[in-house]
């Protein structure tokens, strides 16, 4: 397998993960990469490794491009297995002379793959020489784990940005320029949706320390996804819109449904909501993924929930969404809830509790009907989306 090469001194040596569709809870419909990349100057580096199955095709990558030369470090930026996994096996093989990695980096690599792995630790603003060059290396706490790291290449202008900026895609073109601009743009706001979100302020806090430093990288270098060449302005001003948690007059109407009254009614509070201005995603749990939802969720200002009602609980696809969402921590949102039972009527209640365990602020009583709705229940459904389009602001 060749590598390919990004300047006369960086090649991208990682692997493509075509068939991979789910990345801990979050629905990868496009696969995704496993970036690393051979630095060559005095020194020659190997920036992060892939995950351990993809090992064979990151070593003919490197083989590539190395020829005759040997890898004398290895930088691990981050220790989640996707990036450290193949470690051990390129330790073995390229028996470099030093491997670094975080304070943090170290201990959680020694963790997952053993004690005795020769890891010398970097500080934040540590710096490096390899010959021409150098590197210098920031900390990037809790973006998205605790040891993470990026690193700088000074001269080459250079930012090798481990998670930072990345995104799940997998595509045989390695340069935003090359790949569907409608493809990656969602594919990046995915990936901050699920990946980034719950750590924003931080995200916020990182960006404005790196603009502080002067630091205004001619590429980008992520450990998934595309190398970022020309729509570096245009990601950079993405991303302060996702860390200050920015968002327009939308709203996303989550439900599941059994016999289909709360699909119909989910379609009467869509009119609602169209009714005051807003833009609407309306989202059947039965057919969409829960990464999919916060994908929307990015950007939006309200949310709105439907359940029917099953052994005197939510319908458990409520359940798992409102989890998953907790955790990602969206912030500001409005909204309401609706549902449906059979003679429960008491149990559709969880469904606002929950939605207080999110944050969500509502705008309404919740809609409750027994059985099918009324001609009244569903007027009451389009006040629901109504009152929630009037309290966005």
């Amino acid at each position: 397998m060749k590598a390919v090469k990004i300047t006369d001194k960086i090649y991208w040596v990682g692997a493509i993960d075509w068939n991979i569709r789910d990345f801990h809870g979050y629905s990868t419909n496009r696969g995704t990469t496993y970036n690393a990349f051979l630095v060559f100057d005095k020194k020659t580096v190997l920036i992060d490794t892939v995950k351990e199955h993809f090992y064979h095709e990151m070593r003919s990558r490197i083989n590539d491009a190395l020829g005759a030369r040997k890898i004398d470090y290895i930088i691990c930026n981050h220790a989640e297995m996707d990036h450290s996994g193949a470690l051990r096996a390129a330790i073995a093989d390229f028996k470099p002379q030093k491997v670094f990695a975080s304070t943090l980096g170290a201990q959680n690599i020694k963790a997952q793959l053993g004690a005795d792995l020769p890891i010398e630790t970097l500080a934040d603003g540590a710096a490096l020489d390899i010959g021409e060059d150098s590197f210098t290396f920031l900390e990037s706490r809790m973006l998205h784990w605790p040891d993470s790291m990026v690193a700088l290449l000074n001269k080459e202008n250079i930012l090798f940005s481990n998670d930072i900026f990345g995104m799940h895609y997998a595509c045989t073109q390695r340069f935003d320029h090359e790949a569907n601009r409608e493809d990656w743009i969602y594919e990046f706001r995915k990936y901050y949706a699920n990946i980034i979100l719950p750590y924003s302020k931080i995200a916020g806090a990182f960006l404005k320390s790196v603009e502080q430093k002067g630091i205004s990288p001619r590429i980008i270098c992520p450990d998934h996804g595309l190398i970022w060449t020309k729509q570096i302005p245009d990601i950079m001003n993405m991303y302060h819109d996702f860390a200050s948690q920015k968002s327009k007059r939308k709203a996303v109407i989550v439900y599941d449904t059994m016999w289909g009254s709360t699909e119909i009614m989910a379609s009467h509070v869509a009119d609602g909501l169209v009714s005051a201005g807003l833009e609407v995603k309306v989202f059947n749990l039965h057919h969409s993924h829960r990464s999919d939802v916060a994908t929307e969720l990015l950007d939006a200002s309200a949310i709105i929930f439907g359940t029917p009602v099953i052994n005197q609980e939510i319908f458990p696809s409520l359940g798992d969404v409102c989890t998953y969402l907790r955790g990602l921590k969206k912030e500001g949102l409005v909204g309401g809830a609706f549902g449906s039972c059979g003679w429960s009527e008491p149990a559709l209640s969880k469904m606002e509790e929950l939605m207080e365990t999110l944050g969500v602020r509502p705008a309404a009583p919740m809609v409750k009907c027994k059985f099918t709705p009324s001609q009244e229940k569903l007027k009451e459904c389009f006040d629901l989306g109504a009152a929630v389009g009037s309290a966005v602001k």
